[in-house]
């Protein structure tokens, strides 16, 4: 009802899946619904907020702000539905909102990466408003002035939805500096070179980004060109996959943990991935750790698990002082910044051997310790290696503290 709609994402109302839908499809587990917590069946949702899968694909951040401009509604909950059914076309993952989906632009040159990188003019009307509104290209979930693009076969770049699946050669989201200060382009900077910390690591990344003049090119994994066309895999949130349908929340590891045991293919593999996450996120104070910048990734066919590492950066440069976003309980972190690993490990039985996770730390604790060498060998500037060795060094202590016990 309009009362309801007025209330924006706080507003209640149903969700169904269609009659026919699950009809053929009910014997197949495999099936894909819209989010974990709604498998395909013929029950009928009630809630006194929307699903929390709807804020996953809403635009949020810069591309809200785009959106309200375009569509010229005044910010506010009330908005929420509009900007749902007028903003979801083309999210990240594989699924949109129907009556968001405008017709295939028409044909268009596409740009050259000279003129994305500036700013082009013409590049940011038509991402804008041609691109961001007929084919989806706004700037997408966050903050940080971002854009979802694709390639032509001729290497010419378009907004996400501009070309027919068969014509797109491979997809990126293109991002810019969230602000203008030095310290808003230094995290900037050292986002490519972080990733490259945590592929040595050993966590699972995605492919090299590239970093052009002050322009962060990420190549996406949501998204495998194939012979028969574009396959989009499913994309959904921690905050999602938690039932969180709220923005600014503060998030609970504990919770999120049972999520990832409850939902993830292989509960103990992903455990240790997001829990070595955090060790390196704790090390290297990346402090914007929320529960949107860890997802699920839902391959057609395949089996759920985290996706790759995406928005990991020095994020404590951030001249806006970003705290950091999701905690241990204050048993298992009382200092924040600096959980109890060995409690943790204790917390995760029997999803995960206490006794195996604690020597796991004990090696990691190692690798924490040589954190500066290889943020300098990977490319990560001076300044920054400087303001993190101090935390390494404490990480890497509570980490050798965390190991066997008798």
């Amino acid at each position: 009802n309009l009362r309801s709609l007025e209330r924006g994402i706080a507003g209640g109302g149903v969700f169904e899946y269609d009659f026919d839908y699950v009809f053929d499809h009910s014997v197949d587990e495999s099936t894909p619904g819209v989010a974990f917590n709604f498998p395909v069946t013929f029950e009928l949702h009630r809630s006194d907020r929307w699903p929390a899968f709807l804020l996953d694909i809403m635009p949020t951040g810069a591309g809200r702000r785009i959106w309200l401009r375009q569509l010229g509604l005044r910010d506010g909950a009330a908005a929420d539905w509009e900007l749902l059914v007028k903003g979801a076309g083309n999210p990240p993952g594989n699924m949109r909102i129907a009556e968001a989906v405008i017709p295939l632009a028409g044909p268009h040159p596409g740009f050259t990466q000279e003129e994305i990188v500036e700013k082009n003019a013409d590049f940011i009307e038509y991402a804008e408003a041609r691109g961001a509104v007929v084919a989806g290209a706004t700037d997408v979930q966050g903050d940080a002035p971002k854009f979802l693009l694709v390639r032509d076969r001729n290497r010419r770049w378009h907004p996400d939805g501009a070309l027919a699946d068969r014509d797109v050669l491979d997809c990126w989201l293109v991002k810019f500096p969230r602000g203008k200060t030095e310290a808003d382009r230094a995290v900037f900077r050292n986002e490519a070179p972080y990733l490259e910390v945590a592929r040595s690591f050993g966590l699972r990344v995605g492919s090299p980004l590239e970093f052009v003049d002050d322009c962060l090119f990420i190549p996406r994994f949501d998204r495998t060109p194939a012979p028969a066309g574009l396959v989009r895999h499913g994309l959904e949130t921690l905050r999602s996959a938690a039932g969180i349908a709220e923005f600014g929340k503060r998030g609970d590891h504990t919770l999120f943990c049972a999520v990832i045991a409850r939902f993830a293919a292989d509960p103990e593999a992903e455990l240790i991935e997001y829990l070595r996450r955090d060790i390196l996120n704790a090390a290297l104070r990346n402090t914007d750790n929320h529960s949107r910048n860890t997802a699920f990734l839902k391959p057609s066919g395949g089996t759920a698990a985290l996706s790759p590492l995406y928005d990991f950066a020095p994020m404590f440069l951030d001249p806006e002082g970003i705290a950091r976003s999701s905690r241990w309980g204050d048993d298992l972190e009382p200092q924040i910044g600096r959980p109890l690993w060995g409690k943790i490990a204790e917390s995760l039985a029997p999803r995960v051997d206490a006794k195996r996770l604690r020597a796991l730390l004990a090696r990691d604790a190692e690798a924490v310790e040589r954190l500066p060498e290889t943020l300098r060998k990977c490319g990560v500037e001076d300044r920054v290696i400087e303001k993190v060795a101090r935390r390494c060094a404490e990480i890497a202590e509570d980490l050798q503290d965390a190991g066997p016990r008798g």
